[in-house]
């Protein structure tokens, strides 16, 4: 169990910082040109991205393939333009509305943190109880 506490805190300790940017819309502000549509098949459902050019307002920025975070396969076409924040992450441009990833990473890091809590606490809880001097 402390590896899998261990495991979710790994995995959501880096992304903290961008999702929060990306939860306020907080980064470069710029234009997304969509460019080609990259879906991905599950049992049962599809996934779909528009993979396009970001350039930053001042055009001191400009990123190829990037990803527009929660584009899916009627929200653009290819040559379209619109506006998007970069908050600093390698591969994915968010819209100025902001995102709700931050939901996920949360979870994993609250997820993390109790099952750290509910294996460690109450063994070091009973070593500084008074009762525990005797």
């Amino acid at each position: 169990m402390t590896l899998i506490g261990v495991f979710l805190l790994y995995l959501a300790t880096p992304n903290i910082g961008p999702v929060i940017r990306a939860a306020r819309a907080d980064g470069v502000a710029g234009t997304f040109t969509a460019e080609r549509l990259y879906c991905v098949q599950h049992p049962g459902h599809e996934s779909c991205s528009w993979i396009g050019t970001f350039r930053s307002d001042d055009a001191t920025v400009r990123r190829a393939e990037v990803a527009m975070y929660d584009s899916g396969r009627e929200s653009h076409r290819a040559g379209t333009e619109t506006r998007a924040i970069d908050v600093g992450r390698p591969n994915r441009v968010y819209g100025p509305q902001g995102s709700g990833e931050w939901m996920f990473t949360a979870l994993l890091l609250v997820g993390g943190v109790a099952i750290l809590a509910y294996l460690y606490v109450p063994p070091l809880m009973r070593l500084v109880s008074p009762r525990a001097v005797r």
